[in-house]
């Protein structure tokens, strides 16, 4: 009688070969995990010196950046501030006065023993303090009709306040139209409208835009500038003779 003999069943041999086999290459695996640990201790340590070098210059660097911050910095911007409070004394007083050259002049050079603008901007550099100096003074050179002077101080001013960043973008325009660089104007005013929206400076950038565009015989974007205003602020000052200059623009196109 035939003897059935199932297929596939492995012999106690082949059994033990295989785990061999497994157990071989297990022990060649941890081998070299072995070998590969022992190289990389064999660099540090050859390498020890230069290694703890760079941990300390890595160390020192930041304790010197915090004391640079903690004994230098904070103490540098509170200096500037108390410096920069006697010249804004002096530019708020010539923004609220008709004769006022004089006023800003002392605000720009300083007077009665206190540095000005100008003075802030050069000694405090870095400060959050000489920023704001260089806002003000750009503005005040360009109330006394500096432009150039005007111009570089305010390209030095940076703000992501949504008033006084706006209002410095449109100083630079006002400054350009003044030198009848009406490119340069016009580039300005779409930032100061751009930088953020709001009922103080947008419908006041958008009319002068409106205005310098239309100088510049560009018509279409001059219309879009007036008619922005008609539709987002037609309650402000900029609003209440807006179709005026809507009609111009629309019969020059």
């Amino acid at each position: 009688m035939a003897t059935y003999k199932k297929r596939g069943n492995k012999s106690a041999k082949q059994k033990v070969e295989n785990q061999l086999e497994e157990q071989s290459t297990t022990a060649e695996v941890f081998s070299t995990l072995d070998e590969g640990a022992s190289r990389t201790e064999e660099w540090v340590a050859r390498n020890q010196k230069y290694i703890l070098g760079i941990i300390g210059v890595i160390v020192v660097g930041i304790l010197g950046y915090l004391a640079y911050n903690q004994f230098v910095q904070k103490p540098k911007e509170r200096e500037a501030s108390n410096e920069l409070f006697f010249a804004q004394q002096y530019f708020d007083q010539a923004v609220n006065t008709a004769d006022n050259d004089s006023l800003y002049n002392l605000a720009l050079n300083g007077g009665e023993g206190k540095y000005g603008l100008l003075d802030i901007i050069d000694k405090y550099s870095g400060t959050k303090a000489a920023n704001l100096a260089k806002y003000s003074a750009g503005m005040a050179y360009l109330n006394m009709n500096k432009y150039q002077e005007a111009v570089s101080h305010l390209e030095g001013f940076s703000s992501d306040d949504e008033i006084l960043g706006a209002l410095a973008k449109g100083g630079l325009g006002d400054a350009f139209a003044q030198l009848n660089q009406l490119d340069d104007a016009l580039n300005y005013y779409e930032k100061a409208i751009s930088h953020s929206t709001n009922d103080f400076t947008t419908p006041r950038f958008l009319l002068k835009a409106g205005k310098t565009a239309l100088s510049l015989n560009q018509y279409d974007k001059a219309a879009k500038f007036f008619n922005r205003i008609k539709e987002e602020f037609p309650n402000t000052v900029e609003g209440r003779d807006i179709d005026t200059f809507i009609g111009k623009a629309e019969t020059l196109k």
